[in-house]
C-alpha cells in the first residue's frame, strides 16, 4: 500500500463556493475545480507532494485520523 493510501480523501460539491472541494483534512484544508474527477486526481498529486515533503525533511507524517462516515439504515 503507498503512504497516501492510508489517508481517506473525498470530493463532495459546494453549494457556497460552487466547486467541487477535494479534501484529506489530516494533510491539507482542500483543493477545488469544475470537474469532480480532475479535483481528485489533482488532490491525490497534491498529497504526494505534501508526503514526500515530510519525508525529504525528516518530518513525521500526521497519523491518519478521519474516517469515512458510515450510513445507518
Amino acid at each position: 500500500m503507498k503512504t497516501v493510501d492510508q489517508y481517506h480523501k473525498w470530493v463532495e460539491w459546494s453549494e457556497e463556493d460552487q466547486a467541487y472541494i477535494g479534501k484529506c483534512p489530516d494533510l491539507i484544508t482542500g483543493i477545488h475545480g469544475d470537474d469532480p474527477v480532475q479535483v481528485f486526481k489533482d488532490l491525490c498529486e497534491v498529497l504526494e507532494d505534501v508526503i514526500s515533503h515530510f519525508q525529504g525533511t525528516g518530518r513525521e507524517l500526521p497519523k491518519s485520523k478521519t474516517r469515512p462516515m458510515m450510513e445507518v439504515a
